[in-house]
C-alpha cells in the first residue's frame, strides 16, 4: 500500500505480530529501530528500504518539510487496521483531533497491536499530544 506521512508526522512506538517492510519513495524518515537491547533512531532516505520484523518496538517519524510516501509490504490484518485508522491526504492535513486519537485507540485495542505510553514515546524523544494518554 502506499502510505503518505505529513511534514513532521509522528507514528508513535508502538509494536504488532506483522511485519511491516517500507520502501521509501520520496521523502526522509527517522526511523525507530531495535539494535539489541536499545532503540536507536536511524534515517532512511528515498530509495531505502526498512524492514521491521513482528512484535518489535518501532517507530517511525518525517524529518522534513515535505511529504515522505512509502510502499508499504505488510500482512493482511495491518492494511486492514490502516484502512480502518486512516484518512485521505487531501492537501495538508489538520493535527488529528481527540476523537480521531481515541478511534486510534480504540482500533490498535481490538487489533491486539500494543501502543507505547506517553512516558516510553517520551523516552526515546516523541512528545505526544497531552490528550492522547
Amino acid at each position: 500500500m502506499r502510505a503518505v506521512i505529513p511534514p513532521g508526522g509522528v507514528v508513535a512506538l508502538h509494536r504488532h505480530p506483522d511485519p511491516e517492510d517500507f520502501f521509501i519513495l520520496s521523502g526522509r524518515h527517522e526511523v525507530l529501530v531495535s539494535e539489541g537491547d536499545r532503540l536507536v533512531w536511524r534515517e532512511a532516505c528515498a530509495g531505502d528500504y526498512v524492514r521491521i520484523p513482528g512484535d518489535v518496538l518501532h517507530a517511525h517519524r518525517n524529518i522534513t518539510d515535505e511529504p515522505a510516501v512509502d510502499l508499504v509490504v505488510t500482512t493482511p490484518k495491518l492494511g486492514r487496521f490502516f484502512y480502518d485508522i486512516g484518512r485521505p491526504v487531501t492537501g495538508d492535513l489538520p493535527p488529528r483531533t481527540p476523537e480521531e486519537v481515541a478511534h486510534f485507540v480504540e482500533t490498535s485495542i481490538r487489533y491486539g497491536y500494543v501502543l507505547g505510553t506517553p512516558e516510553e514515546n517520551a523516552a526515546v524523544g516523541i512528545d505526544l499530544p497531552p490528550f492522547f494518554g
